[in-house]
């Protein structure tokens, strides 16, 4: 896992949205990256889910939401229109944005580990931590980010 204050790793990849240049967003507006390990699993869709239902919360901060898995296109669209993710979510078909981010592998062979990543608009890591973080605390990183970007 990536360490608060380092870069983020630049990628370009299709999503649900056509394709993402995270370069395209850096100095524009915070982004909250998230990988899962899979669609239509109980854990990832209620991950997602929590994330489309607080919409206005992140907009509120200006945040770009991208879900990152390795899934194709074809399946995260399914999986996007079944519960109406209006976020793109990226085809890590080769693994490299997995890999850029220091990404592992649960049980070392099967699906990416459930990360999330908050990058601020000067392109650094504003927080890191496993698992599926609550929606407040990652809004809770959002409103510090606005917080120190006014002071």
């Amino acid at each position: 896992m990536l360490s608060v204050g380092a870069e983020a790793p630049l990628f370009e990849a299709e999503s649900t949205k056509g394709n993402v240049r995270l370069a395209d967003y850096i100095g524009r507006q915070p982004i909250v990256l998230i990988f899962y390990p899979m669609d239509d699993t109980p854990g990832c869709t209620k991950q997602l889910c929590a994330v489309r239902d607080a919409k206005e919360d992140y907009d509120r901060f200006g945040a770009l939401v991208i879900g990152v898995n390795a899934g194709s296109t074809e399946q995260h669209l399914r999986f996007a229109g079944k519960h109406g993710f209006d976020f793109p979510i990226v085809a890590d078909r080769d693994e490299s944005i997995r890999k850029a981010y220091d990404v592992g592998k649960l049980f070392g062979l099967i699906a990416q580990q459930r990360i999330v990543y908050v990058i601020d608009r000067s392109g650094r890591i504003a927080f890191a931590a496993k698992g599926n973080r609550p929606t407040e605390e990652i809004l809770a990183v959002l409103e510090r980010l606005q917080h120190e970007e006014r002071h």
